[in-house]
């Protein structure tokens, strides 16, 4: 017992830091250069992605280097993928940006109480907002890690991928306007909610005349050069010891120029300003603001773990190892809560440094390790270069980023010709993202989601089977033209489970595709008995049949059945030719109460099949007169060939 609580103890340790697993075993001379490498590679990446998306997350940009070092670094501990690059990503930072600005407007800060004169403290608006991010990221950090806790991995599958990708590509269109006046030099407000794509290109639109053209022009340069030097990469990435760092080249370079011809004073290009150099101490976020942040939260934390899960997963399937799900919610609700009190906002993995981070040679989680200490040595000693970086560069690298988003639209025509149901949920999550807001579109979309779930039990393919000659195979006879109809059985087949919502639909359609009505076949049936006991009274007992009286067991009768058999047939002939009906139940993943009734309540002569499902039925009280376990069997054939069997020894309708 003792040797068994060791082991126990053992496990959950290891299972909550997965690098004691892989870290004592760590190959130094195979993986030691590559993992450099790729960290290198990954954390020259980092840097202007993590300045770029803190205007996103509507933060100064010295907050994105921030959220580039803490939770990249906790990852390394407790991650389980190899290859995935956690910190800042487009998504996140503009859902985290739509909260900012939501609880810390521009109006909240103008001087002198009035918005008349459009002149707004800079200076408190950007630290309140700090305090709403941060506090924003402590929540996710906590749902994300108690959704852990509580074994909740799988949730990532209610975001299924066409929902996901119509989502995401609906953000690099939010995104992407976001971007367009710091691209032209323009001050508009910043939109949240409800048509704000609408509202942000009327803004820029109506101020267009005040675009500043040397803002412009070395936005479309950087532009032009990154897009040149992304596609260098993608088509020479096998030839290529690493990818050209374009985005470090971008920055490097405008800085330089920024600086020396002092651009932000004499051309009125707006400069990303004041960096600190150093870490900021450690502080207590504002918890008051919990109740209005807790939907936020909730969305941000799912979509990040979606996106952080689906491309761990890839990257496992590919290289042949595997992730936890669990324990990856576990580590992005730490990197979150941990960091938030060093003044981070919520991240997630971010597929452009990841599949760098991969095909430069990364092999473990090393690799984020020294990017994220490439981003300290920037942050500790030279962060104050970047200060005269213009705000267009960044923008720049925020578009060309986005193009793979953008890629996305290619799957509509896919879906077209693949699955109808699926293209419909890419496109509501599309639209609804777009001109609803993240958050909205997201909640519509899952809705939508489900609907189609929905659908489809409500809406199943229903067949009648006919037998292919001289085999116990049965087919849809609509779909073979080898199956043949049994004589005198017809034999159901509906691929959906049976519950509240579609018992009814259940019937109507075993109606419709038999042709015949249980209920009025049962009415037509006993009336006809009626008069004919009437006139034969010395067999009134014979036909008087009840489920007491008459039980079978595979074709075991009792000698008064065989008294009635003649009566019987003569009646099933004159109503209709089709003696029995059975109810292939083998697509049937589960049964409800209500089903289970409905089922029951089809009073014919009525035979069906389960697997699986013998146990729930067991369960459901469904085995009682006038329906016996008698009544199931494992296959298809079996029923047929019983059923046919029983022909030659008619039963009550009642029994059966």
């Amino acid at each position: 017992f003792k040797k068994f609580k060791t082991t126990k103890a053992k496990s959950v340790v290891f299972g909550f830091l997965p690098i004691l697993t892989w870290l004592p075993s760590y190959p130094l001379k195979q993986y030691l250069f590559g993992d450099i490498v790729s960290g290198i590679s990954t954390g020259v990446m980092q840097l202007p992605q993590g300045l770029a998306y803190a205007m996103l997350a509507a933060v100064p940009p010295v907050f994105g280097l921030y959220s580039s070092f803490y939770p990249v670094l906790l990852y390394t501990f407790f991650g389980t993928s190899k290859h995935i690059s956690i910190g800042t990503f487009a998504v996140i930072s503009l859902m985290i940006g739509g909260v900012a600005v939501r609880e810390a407007p521009d109006s909240m800060f103008a001087v002198n109480g009035t918005n008349a004169s459009q002149v707004v403290d800079f200076e408190a608006r950007d630290a309140r907002r700090v305090e709403v991010v941060v506090a924003l990221t402590t929540l996710v950090g906590i749902i994300q890690f108690v959704l852990g806790l509580l074994r909740f991995g799988f949730l990532a599958i209610y975001l299924t991928e066409p929902l996901v990708r119509g989502f995401t590509t609906a953000a690099a269109v939010h995104v992407s306007v976001s971007q367009i006046k710091y691209l032209l030099g323009v001050h508009t407000a910043r939109f949240n909610g409800p048509l704000s794509v609408v509202y942000s290109l009327d803004a820029v639109f109506r101020n267009i005349a005040s675009t500043n053209v040397v803002t412009l022009i070395i936005g479309l340069v950087c532009t032009v050069f990154l897009y040149f030097i992304k596609d260098l990469n993608e088509r020479f990435k096998k030839k290529l010891p690493i990818p050209i760092p374009g985005e470090i080249i971008v920055v490097i370079v405008s800085t330089g120029i920024s600086y020396g011809m002092v651009m932000s004073e004499n051309y009125g290009v707006e400069v990303v300003g004041n960096i600190p150099t150093g870490l900021l101490p450690p502080k207590i976020p504002d918890f008051s603001v919990f109740p209005n942040l807790f939907p936020d939260a909730f969305a941000i934390a799912v979509v990040g773990f979606s996106i952080a899960i689906s491309l761990a997963k890839t990257f496992a399937l590919k290289h042949g190892y595997s992730v936890d799900g669990n324990q990856e919610l576990i580590a992005l609700g730490l990197c979150n809560f941990v960091s938030s009190f060093f003044h981070t906002f919520a991240v997630t993995a971010s597929m452009s440094r990841s599949l760098v981070q991969e095909s430069t040679g990364g092999h473990t989680e090393i690799a984020g390790l020294l990017a994220s200490l490439l981003v300290l040595l920037v942050v500790v000693a030279i962060g104050f270069v970047f200060q005269p970086l213009p705000t267009t560069v960044l923008a720049a690298i925020i578009m060309v980023n986005l193009l793979g988003m953008f890629r996305q639209m290619k799957d509509i025509p896919a879906l077209w010709r693949t699955s109808k149901i699926e293209l419909a949920i890419w496109l509501v999550s599309f639209f609804a993202s777009v001109l609803l807001g993240l958050d909205y579109g997201l909640v519509v979309a899952m809705g939508f989601a489900i609907l189609t779930v929905i659908y489809r039990t409500q809406c199943p393919k229903n067949a009648l089977l006919g037998q292919i000659p001289d085999t116990g195979l049965y087919f849809d006879v609509d779909e073979y033209e080898e199956a043949e109809e049994c004589s005198g059985i017809k034999i159901f087949q509906s691929n959906t489970s049976i519950y509240f919502a579609n018992s009814d639909l259940y019937v109507s359609a075993l109606k419709a595709k038999t042709g015949i009505d249980p209920a009025q076949l049962l009415v037509a049936r006993k009336s006809q008995l009626k008069y004919a006991k009437r006139d034969n009274g010395e067999r009134k007992a014979v036909n008087h049949c009840s489920p007491k009286d008459h039980v079978y067991t595979n074709g075991q009768m009792t000698e008064n059945h065989a008294e009635s058999e003649s009566e019987d047939d003569f009646f099933l002939q004159r109503l209709t030719p089709i003696h029995t009906i059975v109810l292939d139940f083998t697509p049937v993943n589960f049964i409800d109460s209500v089903g289970a009734k409905t089922i029951k309540s089809v009073n014919i002569l009525c035979w069906c099949c389960a697997g699986t499902l013998l146990s729930d039925l067991r369960t459901l009280k469904f085995f009682c007169e006038p329906v016996t376990p008698d009544l199931i069997f494992p296959t298809i054939h079996d029923a047929v060939l019983h059923c046919k069997h029983s022909r030659d020894v008619p039963v009550c309708p009642d029994v059966q």
